[in-house]
């Protein structure tokens, strides 16, 4: 069973995103700030982040470039999920080691897994 690290502080999208990727068999770890999401990352190395850009404590960029530095996690694909849109913001993200970018309100539930599956290489 694949193990995701989802970093979100939104309560409801934790549990909808949470419970449609549970649903296709992963397992998901939650997190909801920046600091805490990259200390469960180096701890527990999932298969895969699931990571929003506005985060208390630590934000996603902050958290993205953490984890592309660090030995342990540099290597785990990193999705970014946000409501973020501008260009700038999407051409850093993937600049610093994003695997794909998606902004929140133009995905379903059922593409947001497609995008997950294939992250891990299950498609």
């Amino acid at each position: 069973m694949k193990n995701i690290l989802f970093i979100e502080d939104e309560s409801v999208l934790q549990k909808t995103v949470g419970s449609a990727l549970k649903q296709e068999g992963y397992k998901v770890i939650s997190a909801t700030d920046g600091e805490s999401g990259f200390n469960t990352a180096k701890s527990r190395k999932p298969d895969l982040i699931l990571l929003d850009i506005i985060l208390p404590k630590i934000n996603g960029f902050e958290v993205l470039k953490k984890l592309k530095e660090t030995p342990e996690t540099k290597d785990i694909p990193v999705i970014i999920l946000t409501n973020l849109e501008r260009i700038s913001d999407i051409d850093k993200a993937l600049e610093s080691g994003a695997t794909t970018y998606l902004i929140k309100v133009d995905y379903s539930l059922e593409e947001i897994v497609k995008k997950v599956k294939k992250a891990l290489g299950e498609q």
